[in-house]
Formats: structure tokens, C-alpha cells, sequence
């Protein structure tokens, strides 16, 4: 499956890239229309229109001011709302690009889903495990296209790590150590509010539909990550990218066992998720990898600016992921087992130490008692190559034709999941079990 997928995402991508898609007509267009015109929204749909074929024909925001932005970009014609059941009922929109807080992630997609629409999804794909299940089988049932949105699922340098380490290049994985560090009042989600900002301008009832109601609070509205009844913090807004590159390299479907702590040790704002947290996850052998032990770090006071890693340890090797590529190091053990141990040999006897010593010698070749290390391999993207695009690019594909996309809603619930099991471990204090294969939660 993971080989499929990357052969249809490069191949899409490669017909986009060099023009041998047949020109679109203006009957095969897609239009779009975007549901949550924060960041993301706009992120979104901008990267969207360098796809040939697209047009965006519709906005919805509970926001006023970022529907007046909305029509300021794209012109006034463009169709503006605060009630995404008004997009999802129009027949000229084909998909929709849901980019909301995370509490509103799986309605909206069910029933845009149920209403024939294909969805684009920001991450995570859920806010809570329940809502995993019931939202892969809308998708089943309705045959339209969904994708996840974390882009790095269609990058380059992930396909050509993926084959680099399953052609055994740094022997059996060990461990893996990821991480996202940051220092700054943007970075820990402390956004620039609007200057009119009020329950006049936000639809606050509609925010909290379907919650027990609180009064309106405009911290909740625009900083909504800091707050876990509208994100889900740390955990599903980062550690879910880290999960889901780390899931096209190895193949993986999930971890089997999930442990998390943290703090909210600097930004105290009335945040109520950690600003430094830390998840140990337990990954079983399967036929895909072995064993092997993931930790994930994030922290918004990290001393260090804004950095980004993701390691792999091997028994030969690691493979060291950054911003635009990649690069191994080669370091293979000798084949012998080296002698002493230490200082251990000079412990003995002095004749014990010779016949030890002469006695190795016999057994193992000088080349076999040498460590290995090759030249590093390093990897460095195209210039100009951008994932977010070629995420777009697989998923209006997949509106076009049908064809399977690089990020379904079984991906992104696999990549989401074991980051929500993560808050479950830090609030609750306990380690959680999950059944990787079937999606479900299981006993300790």
C-alpha cells in the first residue's frame, strides 16, 4: 500500500509538474469553497489556485473581518457566510477545504461528506478518538475524495527517505527521536487579535454549538489552540506532523503503547494545555518494522528559536530529516565483537592479556575488526519544490479521477490518534494502550 501510494503521488505529481495533464475545461473545474478563513483557511486556498483547474467561489468564517478579507482578495463576487451548511447545500461546489478550530474538523466533514462534497481537512483529522471510526466510514460510504492536511506526507524527501531506509540503509531502527522547538509569543499561538473583536463581529453561539455554554471570550476564539474544548494542543497540532512522516518512512501503522508529561511551564495565559510536553511511544514488530521506541518533544520556551528534527537510529546508521532533505550517516559495528572491554584486559594477568589478545587476532581479520563508515548519502530537495502544493496537486487529482491520495482519512486518523492518546496520557497520568490495526482503544 505505501508503495502504491507513492507511486501514484509522484506519478501525479509528475504529470502536474511537467504539463502532461490535458488542459482543464471550463466544465471541469473545481470549485472550491473554504470553511474557516484563519491561517490555515488562507494558507490553504492560496496554495489550492496554483493548481491548475481550481476556482474558489465561496468562504465561511464566524469572523466578520475575515470575510470582508476574504472578498478583499478574492473580489466581490466570491460568496461569503457564517453557516457552512450554506456552502455544503450549493451544487456548484465541488470539494471544500475545512481549516476550523479542531472541534468542528469531523462534523463539518461528515456532512460536507454526506452532502457529495470531496473535503480537504486541515489536521488533526479529529478532536476526539470517537469521532475516528464514524468519519472513515462517512468516507466509505460516500466514494469522494478526502485528504489530510499534513503536507509533508506528499514531500519528495519523504518518498526518498522512505526507499533509502527500507533498502536497509541504516540497518534494523532502534529508536527515533522528533521533536518541534520554538520561542516566541507567535510561535506559542498568542496571535494578533482584531481591533474589533466582540460578539457583535463573532458568531460566538455558533463557535460553541453543540458545547456546554460558556460566555463569549475572545481568547477562546482566536487563540483557540491554547484551549483543549475547541484544539488539542501541543500534541495534535505538532505532533501529529512529526507522526505522519514518521508513518510514510517506516510504514507504520501506529504505536501499541503511548506515555506523555509536560508543563505549561512559560506561556501562563490561561492556556489550558502544556507549553513543554514530552510523549514516549512503544511501536510493536510487525512486518512492515520492528520494534522500535519513538520520542516526541515539543516546547515553546526552547531557548533556541524555531527548529525542527526528526532522527532515526539504526543499527548502522542515522537518518537525520530536515527542512529540505535529508542526510544519513553510515556507522556499521565490525563484525568483531572487540576485545577487553574498557580497561577490563589490563585487569588480568599480563600472559592472560597476550594469549587473549593473540587469540583474537586468529579469529578476526584486521578488516573485521574495523568500524565501517561510509560516506554520508545527503538528499536535497529541487529547487522550488513545495509539499503543500503537491498535496493540493494529489488531492484535486484524486476529485478529478477517483484515484487513491497520499493522505486518507485511515492515514490521518492513524497519524492523529496516537497524538490525542498522548493528551489523554498527560491528563489522565497513565499510559494508553491502542490497537494500531483495527483503530481502537484497548485495555491496559
Amino acid at each position: 500500500m505505501n508503495s502504491r501510494r507513492q507511486f501514484l503521488k509522484e506519478s501525479a505529481s509528475l504529470l502536474l509538474s511537467t504539463g502532461a495533464l490535458p488542459a482543464f475545461a471550463a466544465n471541469d473545474t473545481i470549485r472550491v469553497g473554504v470553511i474557516g478563513m484563519g491561517i490555515m483557511g488562507f494558507n490553504d486556498i492560496s496554495t489550492a489556485l496554483k493548481v491548475p483547474g481550481v476556482e474558489w467561489v465561496a468562504a465561511c468564517d464566524l469572523y466578520t473581518g475575515r470575510l470582508q478579507r476574504a472578498k478583499e482578495v478574492q473580489g466581490k463576487d466570491l460568496f461569503t457566510t457564517r453557516h457552512y451548511q450554506e456552502i455544503l447545500d450549493r451544487k456548484d461546489i465541488d470539494a471544500v477545504i475545512i481549516a476550523t478550530s479542531d472541534n468542528w474538523h469531523a462534523r463539518i466533514a461528515t456532512a460536507a461528506l454526506e452532502k457529495g462534497k470531496s473535503v480537504y481537512c486541515e489536521k488533526p483529522m479529529v478532536h476526539q478518538l470517537k469521532e475516528g471510526l464514524p468519519l472513515i466510514a462517512a468516507w466509505q460510504r460516500s466514494k469522494k475524495t478526502m485528504q489530510v492536511g499534513s503536507q509533508r506526507v506528499s514531500s519528495i524527501a519523504y518518498a526518498r527517505a522512505a526507499e533509502r531506509y527500507r533498502a536497509g540503509a541504516i540497518g534494523q531502527l532502534t529508536c527515533i527521536e522528533a521533536s518541534f522547538d520554538r520561542q516566541s509569543a507567535l510561535g506559542a499561538w498568542e496571535y494578533t487579535m482584531p481591533t474589533d473583536a466582540s460578539p457583535a463581529t463573532v458568531d460566538w453561539d455558533g463557535y460553541i454549538a453543540g458545547t456546554p455554554h460558556q460566555p463569549y471570550d475572545p481568547k477562546k476564539f482566536f487563540w483557540w489552540r491554547n484551549y483543549r474544548a475547541f484544539g488539542t494542543g501541543v500534541a495534535g497540532d505538532l505532533f501529529v506532523h512529526l507522526l505522519s512522516g514518521i508513518h510514510v518512512i517506516t510504514g507504520s501503522k501506529g504505536p501499541e503503547k503511548i506515555i506523555s508529561t509536560g508543563q505549561t511551564a512559560y506561556w501562563k495565559d490561561g492556556r489550558d494545555v502544556p507549553d513543554v510536553m514530552t510523549a514516549i511511544m512503544h511501536y510493536p514488530d510487525t512486518k512492515e518494522h520492528p520494534a522500535f521506541e519513538l520520542m516526541l518533544r515539543v516546547n515553546f520556551i526552547s531557548g533556541q528559536g524555531e527548529t525542527s528534527s526528526v532522527k532515526f537510529f539504526g543499527s548502522e546508521g542515522v537518518l537525520d530529516m530536515g527542512y529540505d532533505g535529508f542526510t544519513i550517516r553510515h556507522h556499521k559495528m565490525p563484525a568483531a565483537p572487540g576485545i577487553g572491554g574498557w580497561d577490563a584486559l589490563t585487569t588480568y594477568p599480563q600472559a592472560m592479556q597476550d594469549e587473549l589478545r593473540r587469540q583474537y587476532d586468529q579469529r578476526w581479520t584486521s578488516d573485521q575488526q574495523n568500524t565501517v563508515d561510509a560516506e554520508p548519502t545527503v538528499y536535497k530537495l529541487p529547487q522550488g519544490f513545495d509539499e503543500h502544493v503537491e498535496h493540493f496537486k494529489n488531492f484535486f487529482q484524486g476529485v478529478r479521477t477517483g484515484s487513491p491520495v497520499v493522505e486518507d482519512p485511515i492515514f490521518g486518523f492513524r497519524a492523529a490518534a496516537p497524538c490525542l492518546m498522548a493528551n489523554e496520557s498527560y491528563f489522565q497520568r497513565k499510559i494508553v494502550h491502542w490497537d494500531a490495526v483495527n483503530m481502537q482503544l484497548k485495555e491496559a
